[in-house]
């Protein structure tokens, strides 16, 4: 079957009209976290017919669409990849000549791995192919293989950007490479959208009590209207457009929450507290409890369990021992190295893992932390690194409102100016106080902090 381009006749208008349609649902760019929140919105991740890829070929090569009649140069098709990525994404199909010949593939299934080990270890950021076969009557198949650049710029392996013009691909120029960090947005989980969530499951008495210490203009809007949307999109970006209204985000549900809402719509927010009566995890357990509701509210609870069964001081209390004790001594820790180790499992919980809840337990001498965190494609040098204060932060924006005096979590650590924050003042002052080192490990998606008690 061969397409030999000539005048446009009304069945070639209406081709095109229909090559046109296709393209734009399916490959507009998506350059802002707004336009991003549209696109997964609205955008299924449907297969591609046979019909809407005959209208496709039938057009020819174009800045969108590139055709390959086999996949024989695996760097050369990396390439391609690439620039599609980050020319706002597209298709190139295998098993088409450039004269718009359906040759079919004879391998099908050996090209379609070769393209997802090709998406997931030559491109980085690693791209998530999106990959079709489509079958004719005569027995011919193709390969479809769609490509979305969501995370742009996209590299080589070896470090190279390209980008495609009309139906050629080219390394970017420094101008080039300059306007794709630019546009360059991190579209995190954080930001998505709360499946299930409105306007309505904000707690408003919260959101307002943190935007009154900021005494900006939106203040004034309230005495007329109570704006939450406008100013959750607007102001604090923790809402997004979905329809003909918004919707809170992720970290917008986690802040400022109804507490009745945040354990129903984010099951995984739970934080389980236990006291057990020994050092280990087969020692008898004295007290269960989770806490759910927004961070603040989580925050709270946490403290005060713990606080039921250990001792925080800020200056280490005076050694004595006493011989043969009928019952052993709670155990001391250091104030602010507790609450900010507690604030950072709120802040940095992996929260696209669903089976790795947030978990506190307290035993006789110790006080463990194990939060979620994927160890996949996170290297033995980061978990060195971040010891001493260099980010690996998975919800910044989170973060940034949690920590921020105005919200309403009250700590040590952030009411002292002086006073540094994160793991390294978490290991030096626990360090100092119980003169044991805190213990990091990093395994089986599990963030795990332990702290030694004096």
């Amino acid at each position: 079957m061969a397409f030999t381009p000539g005048k446009i006749s009304v069945d070639n208008l209406s081709t095109t009209m229909a090559r046109r349609r296709f393209r734009n649902n399916q490959r507009h760019e998506v350059v802002t976290e707004r336009s991003f929140q549209e696109f997964i919105s609205s955008t299924p991740a449907q297969a591609v017919t046979r019909t809407e890829l005959l209208r496709l070929i039938r057009g020819g090569e174009d800045t969108y669409l590139e055709l390959k009649v086999k996949l024989s140069n695996p760097e050369k098709i990396a390439q391609g990849i690439c620039a599609l990525a980050n020319t706002g994404g597209g298709m190139i199909v295998f098993g088409v000549t450039d004269q718009l010949r359906i040759e079919g593939l004879p391998e099908i299934e050996n090209v379609q791995d070769e393209l997802v080990r090709l998406c997931r270890e030559d491109i980085v950021p690693q791209l998530t192919p999106y990959i079709d076969a489509v079958a004719f009557d005569n027995g011919r198949r193709i390969l479809a293989l769609e490509v979305r650049g969501n995370r742009r710029p996209y590299r080589t392996r070896d470090g190279r950007c390209y980008i495609r013009t009309g139906a050629e691909k080219r390394e970017a120029n420094y101008e080039e490479l300059a306007a794709l960090m630019d546009d360059a947005r991190s579209a995190m989980y954080e930001n998505m959208f709360a499946v299930g969530a409105s306007l309505d499951d904000i707690d408003d008495a919260h959101l307002w009590s943190f935007m009154r210490h900021f005494g900006t203009e939106v203040i004034k809007k309230a005495a007329n209207d109570y704006p939450t949307g406008e100013v959750m999109e607007r102001e604090l970006l923790l809402a997004v457009p979905f329809g003909l209204t918004v919707v809170p985000t992720v970290a917008g549900v986690l802040l400022f929450g109804r507490d009745g809402r945040v354990p129903e719509l984010l099951p995984r927010s739970n934080v389980t507290l236990t006291r057990f009566g020994g050092d280990n995890l087969s020692s008898p357990i004295i007290e269960e409890a989770k806490i759910g509701g927004n961070l603040l509210t989580v925050y709270e609870g946490a403290t005060k369990f713990i606080e039921r069964y250990c001792d925080l001081w800020d200056a280490p209390p005076r050694a004595f021992v006493i011989e043969d004790a009928p019952v052993i001594a709670r155990a001391n820790y250091h104030r602010a190295s507790v609450y900010e180790a507690i604030i950072n499992a709120l802040a940095h919980r992996d929260l696209v893992l669903r089976d790795h809840p947030t978990r506190i337990y307290i035993f006789d001498r110790s006080l463990e932390i194990i939060n979620a965190r994927r160890t996949a494609n996170f290297s033995s040098i980061a978990n060195r690194a971040i010891r001493f204060g260099l980010p690996q932060r998975l919800n910044p924006h989170l973060l940034s409102i949690l920590t921020n005096p105005a919200y309403g979590v009250r700590s040590p650590a952030s009411s002292s100016s002086s006073m540094m924050r994160g793991l390294p003042m978490i290991l030096g002052e626990t360090l100092r106080f119980s003169g044991k080192p805190a213990e990091i490990h990093l395994f089986n998606d599990e963030f795990r902090l332990r702290l030694h008690g004096a």
